[in-house]
């Protein structure tokens, strides 16, 4: 073998998504290098504003109330026109006792348990989203860890080893053992010759043995020493209970078609890895920590419907809806607009040709999620998950476990199914909330039994119902970025937009905080170049 036989990063990512599908790749080519960290390095610090200057902010989103947060501080007239009766946009909670009502006209009350939620939207901040997590901070925001990554958690496959799940650790530990075995008799075989120095291989083996978990000549096989990783049949144990036994690895064969291996590849990127957080008590605490800040700003049940631009002011048209034969408006300096690019695109707006285009051409992605609650936390009493996340081929995509109220008795509430961008997600999203819970269900039982018989009741959002959004986050794609992006995101003679969708963090929180901080910086370095003009 000589050297142009190595399997290069493109070979490499080639193999993938042949064998494993798009969703594999997309997450090879995250760990690889293309997921990257915040840009923010800390809160604005802009001069003061021009004397009487005044900013209308449409969307009480994340990234408008960074926006306002921001501007008002550095003493601008601000005002916050948001659509629905509470803050936050797509960051919210599903609580005991709220009823919604999509843009179907379907109506759901959320019989949970008091105490109990369900995280519709953003459900987990990555430790690298360093903006957010400065303004949870300064907020007040209280953080707890959130289990992305449970050993003990599931993969699942429907044709794989007769249906039934499988522990992570033992795939994953099966994975390292029989690739590590692979390569060892490559070694042995001289195949790695024209890379590898005699003692370059010695030291190879040496380190394949400890991670593959290697026993006698190289070989992966039951073990106590595979089993340290993959766990025990017998478990060690006291007195004269029974000694510790190995258990048994995975076919080789049957594990190497399984499309396991793929399922794995979603805990490893980088957004994914530890340490990941939640709030106390909902992702919706979020929202109201910004709210405590800026809540005094924001008038509630404001639907814009038309925005006007001039070269001295903006002027904003908008509806109460419940009342919609009156129409008010509201006049500024500047604004900045947080409505989503799905709902923007159907508002009559004064700005150029081009940037219509581009609100225009973004299309926005679909997402479904349904919340389950039991009677009992039958995956912490009788399976040992505590936290994490189990990963399945089924329609239902994964279940997440509550990385909260560990052992605590009475019903506790799992993310039964979240579907994005997939087959799944507009399969489910036609289905109304019944049949959506009742196919969590019976997809759910195949992994954990327990359902049927523990299920109380559940709720389900689907993303491009919600009358709000239409749709979960913008869904850009390299050629999109490179014709509208720019456009996008520049300042309009007076209009500027923020959200999500105006940054290269789409569907995280931490894109809107970024977006709205860098659309501040900006509308403010204009406004204080004319005043000085």
């Amino acid at each position: 073998m000589n050297k142009s036989s190595f399997l290069t990063r493109r070979d490499l990512l080639s193999m993938i998504g042949k064998t494993a599908g798009a969703g594999a790749l997309y997450s090879a080519m995250t760990t690889m290098g293309f997921a990257k960290p915040s840009t923010f390095t800390g809160e604005l610090n802009l001069s003061e504003a021009p004397t009487g200057d005044s900013v209308l902010i449409l969307g009480a989103g994340l990234g408008g109330m960074t926006a306002a947060y921001e501007l008002r501080k550095a003493g601008y007239d601000v005002t916050i026109l948001e659509y629905t009766d509470r803050p936050g946009g797509r960051c919210f909670t599903i609580h005991s006792g709220d009823t919604f009502t999509d843009i179907a006209g379907e109506t759901q009350h959320c019989n949970f348990a008091k105490g109990n939620y369900i995280n519709p939207g953003p459900w987990r901040i990555p430790y690298h989203h360093y903006g957010l997590l400065h303004y949870c901070k300064k907020f007040g925001v209280k953080l707890e860890p959130f289990m992305q990554l449970n050993f003990n958690a599931y993969v699942h496959a429907q044709d794989a080893f007769g249906g039934k799940p499988q522990r992570v650790r033992e795939v994953l530990t099966d994975v390292h053992g029989y690739t590590a075995e692979l390569l060892a008799k490559a070694a042995d075989q001289h195949a790695l010759d024209d890379v590898l120095t005699r003692e370059d291989c010695e030291a190879l083996l040496e380190q394949l043995d400890e991670w593959g978990r290697l026993s006698g000549d190289h070989k992966y096989q039951q073990s106590l020493k595979a089993s340290e990783f993959r766990g025990y049949k017998d478990w060690p144990a006291g007195g004269l209970m029974p000694k510790p036994s190995p258990s048994e690895p995975l076919d080789f064969k049957e594990l190497l078609h399984s499309g396991l291996w793929k399922l794995l590849l979603d805990y490893f990127e980088t957004s994914y890895q530890h340490t990941m957080f939640e709030p106390v008590g909902g992702m919706e605490q979020i929202a109201r920590g910004f709210a405590g800040e800026v809540g005094d700003l924001i008038e509630y049940r404001r639907q814009v419907v038309r925005i006007e631009q001039s070269d001295s002011e903006v002027t904003v048209h908008y509806i109460d809806p419940d009342h919609p034969e009156q129409v008010m408006t509201r006049t500024a300096d500047w604004c900045v607009c947080n409505i989503p690019l799905s709902i923007l695109s159907q508002i009559p707006v004064d700005v150029s040709p081009k940037k219509r285009q581009a609100i225009a051409a973004i299309p926005y992605g679909s997402s479904v999620k349904t919340g389950l609650e039991f009677k009992r936390r039958f995956w912490e009493q009788d399976e040992n998950i505590f936290g994490g996340v189990t990963y399945t081929d089924l329609p239902i995509n994964i279940i997440s476990y509550p990385a909260y109220d560990y052992f605590s008795d009475g019903p506790g509430v799992l993310l039964g199914a979240y579907a994005i961008d997939n087959p799944a997600s507009f399969t489910t999203s036609a289905l109304d909330a019944r049949e959506r819970i009742a196919l969590a269900v019976a997809y759910g039982k195949q992994i954990h039994p327990q359902y049927e018989k523990e299920f109380l009741s559940g709720v389900s959002w689907v993303w491009h119902r919600c009358p709000w959004s239409l749709g979960c986050y913008g869904l850009w794609t390299d050629e999109l970025r490179a014709a509208h992006y720019d456009t996008l995101c520049e300042i309009d003679n007076r209009l500027v937009l923020a959200g999500e969708h105006c940054s290269y963090i789409p569907a995280w929180q931490e894109g809107a905080v970024l977006s709205g901080m860098d659309a501040s910086q900006r509308l403010h370095e204009k406004a204080t170049a004319m005043t000085s003009a």
